[in-house]
């Protein structure tokens, strides 16, 4: 597919990168049924190792199976399937060159209450080389004690990665003993968790959908005076993407929890006329039934298609 002008204007955001970098960024944008609209809907599932199998599995039983989650995401027409290492393992070669691969480099699970989060290190870019992934994906938790920690591997991660051609996708998440519950999603913290990412080098930030709750006394004060809207979704997720170098960066929403078609549909309504450039949306997919679904997913591609 030839490079559309949005393509070739998002690319022109990140000039410092070599070739390799940019060219794995034209196969997720050129990828799937957004293809060349700079929209974009992945695929994620790290949630088995994370909340644990039968949390993630059990609704919808052939997902137990690995490669169940590459053929969903490939007749989706999704832009790319993100996974930890085992996962894309077990597919890799079966769907070799079918679907954007992205190797989930770090992460957790759930079976300690840390109150203070900071996953492992779980892969390495040789791993998402060796699978020919298009890129490799790092979660991040500001406000956790170990931030730092993580923000550090990331950096040696993200060196590496972009040497070798990979671009950098990063799940910024707030969570941390100074936040409160309703804190990790609130609009000051969630855009700041944004702007964190893109200075870390993160070439696509993943972020979960703000709230209109502002945590920080410092920063309410700074949204009052200067009375910043943040009063619907909508207004909330422009406010994100601003936060991410004025729009200059490819900013995604998390899908959350799983929820009822007309309310998941809905917001997405509100992060697209928001200016997300997308939804990465793991549970409220494949918990479904596989045509189930694929029919949601092909409504959730169509309203970022303007369709």
């Amino acid at each position: 597919m030839a490079l559309t002008p949005r393509v070739q204007e998002i690319l022109s955001w990140y000039q410092s990168d070599n070739p390799g970098v940019r060219a794995n960024l034209v196969r997720m944008l050129n990828h799937g049924r957004l293809g060349g609209t700079g929209k974009m809907v992945i695929l994620p599932v790290d949630q088995g190792f994370e909340h644990g199998p039968a949390r993630s599995f059990a609704p919808n039983a052939p997902g137990y199976d690995p490669r169940y989650h590459f053929q969903l995401a490939i007749d989706a027409g999704c832009n790319a399937y993100a996974a930890p290492l085992g996962f894309l393992e077990a597919g890799a070669a079966e769907f070799a060159g079918q679907i954007p691969l992205i190797l989930k480099v770090n992460n957790s699970d759930s079976l300690a209450n840390v109150g203070d989060p900071c996953s492992a290190i779980t892969a390495s870019v040789d791993d998402a080389l060796r699978l020919g992934c298009s890129a490799i994906g790092y979660t991040i938790y500001p406000g956790s004690d170990q931030r730092n920690q993580m923000y550090e591997d990331l950096r040696e991660i993200t060196s590496e990665a972009k040497a070798a051609g990979l671009p950098v996708i990063v799940w910024s998440y707030p969570r941390g003993s100074t936040l409160s519950k309703s804190g990790e999603q609130a609009i000051d913290v969630v855009a700041y968790a944004a702007h964190i990412a893109a200075e870390l080098g993160a070439h696509i930030i993943k972020v979960k959908p703000p709230t209109a709750h502002l945590e920080q006394d410092a920063a309410k004060k700074v949204y009052e005076k200067h009375q910043i809207p943040v009063g619907t979704l909508a207004e909330r997720i422009a406010h994100v993407v601003q936060s991410a170098f004025g729009g200059r960066r490819i900013v995604i929403f998390s899908g959350g929890e799983a929820k009822g078609e007309a309310e998941l549909l809905e917001e997405i309504r509100a992060m697209a006329a928001g200016g997300a450039f997308g939804s990465i949306m793991g549970r409220n997919a494949f918990q479904r039934s596989h045509g189930d679904a694929v029919a949601l997913l092909h409504k959730v591609m169509a309203i970022y298609a303007g369709l």
